[in-house]
């Protein structure tokens, strides 16, 4: 086999790999890739796509007169057919074939590229599930031997066996009908003479072989890359909707305890703590929302904190300074109500003559700055450090709010209570590097925690 002819077919297996990776780059043919059943409108597109990409090709061969090996048409018909089914693999079949039937006057290339594209269809038809046209391997003997090991998977491993058998059946047909009706009704790379050797004609069956298994390999890997990030995006989801619809079963066993005190005592504020409860669990059950106002966040925390009002009466106030331009602005949900509990839990709580929970928000240059503080018991420095998996600096008077401490590089609080975590953990899935979240506090001076998120969360709330 002479050199100049192992180069082409050297080369034509680089122009699969490359055909099939610009078609992976385009987000409408990866999506394509994901359905297992498609419309007939979807099955033309699809046909349309794998027509365009290896027709020009074909095109690009006879214009060139040189380039013989970027010529892919038959491979392109047939994996239109395995992927597509009948009418993909016709339709494409068609369409690659006509710059050699207009152009070159090779006239078996269509009725060849059509029945090639019909014959995918069927292989399409007779595996076991579709997954198994993505795990398709070239080398039989990993096949045989898993029949050996297992029967059960007999059916699987005849399905690989069958398609490779096809893809060499097409390159059979394909010489065949060049050797009967010569060269000029249908383009080879065969080497041109009877006195060539067997082996020139192996690699080319060896070629095709490859020129469909590359471009298999590359979608495979391009279809579960849109897998896995549609699972991330549905575990993501899932932690959002967990972690904002946890409610502590503390208050919760408080706030019945208060009403069966309250019922035979005072039946009407009885009746308007239930109500306020029922307000709450309402806006824990709205899961699907990962956003709201931060007008409605104070709307929630006011009835939370209504309800804990009457358990420790007058020794809690609750001062809010809100900037009335950062009422409307979208939030995270139940972002503010968990360091709020934080406050009173731990801060207020045990304080015997109780004290004052303040909530700040403002917004600066296009960034909300929101701070929830109290004047509780606070923290030691060695408490405080176990709150933070890395010790960081709390921001000085004139840095709070502004970006110091930013939860990627220092704080995570993994040691901090549930609802601190959570806050930060959600924080962190929503805008990933793009906030700041910190904590201050000192022993009998209160506990502060700041938080800083961009304004444009306004239109990832429209999306969600």
């Amino acid at each position: 086999m002479g050199e100049q002819h192992l180069v082409v077919l050297l080369v034509k297996l680089a122009v699969a790999a490359s055909l099939a990776s610009i078609l992976a780059r385009f987000g409408v043919f990866k999506r394509m890739l994901l359905r297992e059943e498609r419309t007939l409108q979807q099955r033309v597109l699809l046909a349309v796509s794998l027509a365009a990409i290896f027709g020009c090709g074909v095109a690009a061969r006879i214009l060139t007169r040189t380039y013989r090996a970027v010529d892919l048409g038959l491979e392109g018909s047939l994996l239109a057919g395995v992927l597509g089914g009948y009418v993909t693999g016709l339709l494409s079949g068609v369409l690659i074939s006509i710059p050699a039937m207009l152009m070159n006057g090779e006239l078996l290339s269509m009725p060849l590229f059509a029945g090639i594209g019909v014959l995918g269809g069927l292989l399409r038809d007779l595996a076991p599930s579709q997954e198994e046209i993505w795990r398709f391997s070239p080398f039989p003997d990993l096949s045989l031997w898993r029949v050996v090991r297992k029967w059960s998977e007999h059916r699987r491993t005849l399905f690989h066996l069958v398609l490779l058998l096809t893809i060499l059946f097409a390159e059979f047909l394909r010489f065949t009908a060049s050797r009967i009706f010569g060269p000029n009704m249908l383009f080879t790379l065969y080497p041109a003479g009877p006195s060539d050797p067997p082996l020139s004609v192996v690699a080319v069956y060896a070629t095709t072989l490859f020129a469909v298994t590359l471009p298999l390999k590359i979608w495979s890997n391009a279809r579960y890359e849109q897998l896995l990030d549609a699972q991330r995006r549905l575990l993501n989801e899932a932690r959002l909707n967990a972690l904002t619809a946890q409610i502590n079963p503390h208050f919760l066993f408080n706030t019945l305890n208060t009403v069966a005190s309250l019922v035979r005592t005072n039946p009407d504020q009885a009746r308007s703590v239930v109500q306020k409860l029922a307000s709450i669990l309402r806006k824990l059950l709205r899961k699907h929302e990962n956003y709201t106002t931060l007008r409605e966040e104070l709307a929630f925390i006011e009835d939370y904190l209504s309800i804990e009002l009457i358990r420790f009466g007058d020794k809690l106030r609750f001062v809010q300074e809100v900037d009335e331009s950062t009422l409307d602005l979208p939030v995270p949900s139940m972002l503010l109500q968990p360091l709020v509990e934080n406050s009173l839990k731990h801060g207020l709580s045990r304080k015997v003559e109780g004290g004052t929970i303040r909530l700040q928000s403002r917004l600066v240059d296009g960034r909300l700055h929101l701070l929830v503080e109290d004047d509780g018991v606070g923290m030691t420095e060695a408490r405080l450090a176990r709150l933070m998996e890395q010790p960081a600096p709390a921001p000085t008077a004139g840095e709070e709010g502004s970006g110091r401490g930013d939860a990627a590089a220092k704080p995570a609080f993994a040691g901090a209570g549930i609802g601190v975590r959570n806050v930060n953990e959600r924080l962190k899935m929503l805008f990933g590097s793009d906030y700041k979240m910190w904590i201050e506090s000192r022993p009998g001076g209160g506990t502060r925690t700041g938080i800083e998120i961009p304004e444009l969360v306004s239109s990832l709330a429209a999306a969600s």
